[in-house]
């Protein structure tokens, strides 16, 4: 049996030798240098090797521990047991301690590792051979190891973890406190997980896996949340490594901190902003609790602001607004004019920030570019023991794929109307009806149990609407309605009728599809059927 072997101090380890081996070498020289003042002896490898000595300090090469060469064009250099003898063997375990005596294995009380940047080279769009080339080894190798052994070992897989490690150094006289070894041991952990995530989720969407065997998803912390949809509910903000332009990448030029509500309202908002091509039209879309209560198109950004803004002013209160093109003061002296919690585009001008700034409390954020609607990718949702994964819903229609259904075809104008709103209804909860006017939505139904009753939410909605605008009558008079699917009933459609609708968009299928449409030419309504439904849960 394994003997023990005493020991002074179980928390506090005295830190004598580190291993270093980054690739990431930002502020590598200052974080060394306190090491090696501290006495603290520095094993290295490749670049990092070269970096320490060009700079002054002292380094011994992994291969002189190793008696073992790097080769490989640098694929094996730390897969020896001489590396990870130093970082697994337990200090106190007596046939530890024979073995590394025996075998001239020195004990590592330090790892500083970060990882090569597969997640910036696939964001790249680097070719498949690069990638498998930036598929780290040896690295998560250590880490693991060092990790398992973090009774003995501080592992360290960023500069801020090793900050730490010398703050406590100086405060414990060159040791190491259990307490800080268990949180970094527990923070590399999850990066070496989100590392493999990241890596088997990219070679199942180059092979086209769309179900592999094992799915698995990982993020890095941008933010710690002050709680979640409540108070009483605690919340997290993580980047996963997907390169997509919107909340995780955008740069806050002012206002508090996000919440998660805000954070979700964004993301909501500013996805719907980016279906419209800001060379052709501007857009905005004002958003509450993920739903859009306001979508307008125009040729300039402060007019559709307006449009949206008076779609549902009531709702707007509060709101999150987004546009695809970048702020200008004129629309910025519009936006200020109500209480807006967060604005988001792809960028402002200095006038358009000098008036928000007027309203410190409005966060801004700024993405730099719009997502890709067209792009592909992976949305997870929880559910008890389990997760629900899909495609990000891509799907779009062409005019040219449009079946006109009824009698009458669309005029040119409610075409143009149709293919907005269905773009909107995408972006509704279902079950969903909108209602579009002149480029501006005229009332939104959400979230209902029926699409009946999402009609006359809608209906109500814009009725309430007219009377605060003091207009004469909802917009919805002479406007087109969306349906993000098909009309089980007629009773749905006649209620489009009856707020006036003169156009429909729909996906189509329902066995009562022949009533629907005999209801519509009966009304002399133009129909139109997609093919596709927007189911948004």
């Amino acid at each position: 049996m394994n003997g023990a072997l005493p020991m002074p101090d179980l928390d506090l380890v005295p830190l004598r030798r580190a291993l270093i081996s980054v690739s990431d070498k930002t502020g590598l020289i200052d974080r060394a240098q306190r090491l090696a003042a501290a006495n603290v002896e520095i094993l290295s490898t490749g670049g990092t090797l070269k970096a320490l000595q060009a700079a002054g300090i002292p380094a011994l090469d992994v291969a002189e521990v190793t008696a073992f060469p790097e080769m490989m064009d640098g694929r094996l250099k730390t897969l020896h047991p001489r590396v990870h003898g130093g970082l697994l063997g337990r200090r106190d375990n007596e046939q530890d301690a024979t073995d590394m005596a025996q075998h001239g294995i020195p004990a590592i009380d330090l790892l500083y590792v970060n990882l090569y940047p597969f997640e910036d080279t696939v964001s790249k769009g680097a070719e498949y051979d690069t990638c498998v080339e930036n598929i780290d080894i040896g690295g998560p190798a250590m880490i693991r190891a060092a990790a398992k052994n973090h009774a003995w070992v501080a592992v360290c897989v960023d500069g801020e973890d090793l900050d730490a490690v010398l703050d406590a150094m100086d405060n414990e006289s060159g040791s190491t406190p259990l307490a800080l070894r268990k949180r970094l041991a527990a923070k590399s952990y999850g990066r070496t997980a989100a590392y493999d995530a990241a890596i088997s989720n990219w070679f199942a969407d180059t092979l086209d896996i769309p179900t592999p065997a094992y799915r698995a998803f990982g993020g890095n912390l941008l933010q710690a949340l002050r709680y979640g949809e409540n108070p009483h509910q605690a919340a997290a903000f993580y980047r996963t490594s997907e390169n997509r332009p919107g909340i995780a990448t955008a740069r806050q030029v002012q206002g508090k901190a996000l919440s998660f509500n805000n954070l979700a309202d964004a993301d909501a908002a500013f996805e719907l902003a980016s279906e419209f091509d800001p060379a052709s039209t501007a857009a905005v879309v004002i958003v509450k609790h993920a739903n859009p209560c306001g979508v307008a198109l125009h040729d300039d950004l402060a007019t559709a602001y307006e449009n949206a803004l008076s779609a549902d002013p009531v709702s707007a209160f509060g709101g999150i607004v987004a546009m695809n093109r970048k702020l200008d003061a004129v629309t910025a002296n519009e936006v200020v004019r109500i209480f807006t919690e967060v604005v988001i585009a792809p960028d402002a001008d200095e006038d358009a920030l000098a008036i928000l700034s007027a309203k410190p409390n409005v966060r801004v954020l700024l993405t730099g570019a719009l997502p890709d609607p067209d792009q592909t990718g992976w949305l997870v949702k929880t559910v008890a023991g389990g997760l629900l994964v899909q495609e990000r819903d891509t799907g779009r229609v062409l005019p040219s794929e449009l079946k006109t259904v009824t009698k009458r075809a669309p005029t040119e104008q409610e075409l143009t109307d149709l293919l907005f709103a269905w773009k909107v209804v995408k972006h509704v909860k279902s079950n969903a009806i909108v209602y579009v006017r002149d480029g501006a939505t005229a009332g939104i139904g959400m979230g209902q149990t029926s699409r009946l009753e999402a009609a006359r939410l809608a209906l109500s909605k814009a009725e309430a609407t007219a009377i605060e605008n003091e207009w004469d009558q909802p917009h919805t008079r002479g406007s087109v309605c969306a349906s993000d699917a098909f009309f089980p009933f007629a009773d749905g459609l006649k209620a489009a009728i009856e707020a006036g609708a003169t156009a429909i968009i729909q996906p189509g299928g329902s066995i009562r599809d022949d009533e629907v449409i005999a209801a519509a030419d009966e009304a002399g309504l133009a129909m139109v059927f997609t093919g596709m439904r927007h189911f948004r849960h």
